[in-house]
């Protein structure tokens, strides 16, 4: 795949419909061979869409015109470029519990909850949460989630949560204003309801705060996972996480996750986890596969806003 077009399908496929400006930014880049050039120089990890145009905002760069973009980037290259390299996406969307909701909630609890890839941790609380599935509330408080369920009733119950732990090669701090910052500039222009709703996740998450771990997702997950508590179901998951690790390695997570007590959910892009059959998605934007222990199970968008049950 070429830069242009990863710009042009994350254009299409994730934000047209969700995010105008982030459409109108990224085919504006997709046909820019300026911009194109600069990306070109960088690994190729360090290219992606979402990326740029947090670092941009991080940096306080205007995204909301083609032109000024393009201008900030060219002139402020040096210092874009720092950024591209020294961070990757870290969107810590706590709406993605909706779309894990309905299977926590149906595994024996109490539940232990790893999870890998965990940024601030803020995924670590689906039992803290409010869901709102159509005209159906589940549990009570702020944030309340909302998510578009087909083919699957909603969970009846919250999930019993008696351990939480992420693992991250750089976990963030809720507690320190720059972690912060780089949180609120991954969430899109319009979407002035995620940046409410991680506000609210995040005075949860700072009343009570997760373990954090910086470690690698193959090296440490043994030694993280052995110290959840007896007596509870051990439940590694990651949301929009493998597609940042290389082939190989990804392999060894899944071989080695495979091997530990419990159970694992990956809500991952088809490309990045490979399952031998799936049905046809329910439309053209980009869908995540929701899986346990392996078995595909569903379709979810990136931000947890549509769950689509086919198991």
């Amino acid at each position: 795949m070429t830069i242009a077009s990863e710009y042009a399908g994350f254009a299409l496929r994730e934000a047209r419909g969700v995010s105008p400006t982030y459409e109108r930014l990224a085919l504006a880049v997709s046909g820019d061979a300026e911009l194109l050039g600069r990306l070109g120089t960088l690994p190729a990890g360090k290219r992606q869409p979402n990326l740029l145009f947090g670092v941009v905002r991080l940096l306080g760069g205007p995204v909301d015109d083609p032109g000024g973009f393009r201008d900030f980037v060219l002139a402020n290259w040096a210092a874009v470029d720092v950024e591209l390299r020294r961070r990757a996406t870290q969107t810590n969307e706590a709406g993605r519990c909706a779309v894990l909701l309905p299977v926590l909630a149906a595994l024996p609890q109490p539940l232990a909850l790893l999870e890998v890839g965990a940024s601030a941790g803020l995924c670590l609380y689906p039992d803290r949460y409010a869901y709102r599935y159509g005209d159906r509330l589940v549990g009570a408080g702020e944030p309340v989630l909302e998510c578009a369920a087909t083919g699957v009733a909603p969970p009846a119950r919250l999930p019993e949560v008696v351990w939480r732990a992420g693992l991250d090669l750089n976990p963030l701090r809720l507690t320190d204003p720059a972690d912060v910052g780089w949180l609120d500039a991954l969430v899109w222009p319009e979407h002035a309801h995620r940046r409410a709703r991680l506000r609210a996740a995040a005075a949860v998450a700072t009343a009570d705060p997760p373990l954090l771990v910086r470690g690698d997702l193959v090296d440490d997950l043994p030694a993280l996972a052995a110290r959840a508590p007896a007596g509870a179901t051990l439940v590694v998951f990651h949301s929009s996480v493998l597609y940042q690790v290389p082939g190989p390695r990804r392999e060894a997570f899944a071989r080695l996750v495979r091997g530990l007590p419990g159970h694992w959910i990956a809500n991952e892009d088809p490309g990045v986890l490979r399952y031998d059959e799936l049905p046809e998605p329910p439309g053209d934007a980009l869908y995540n596969v929701l899986a346990l222990d392996g078995r595909p199970l569903a379709f979810t968008r990136g931000h947890g806003q549509e769950l689509v049950w086919f198991a």
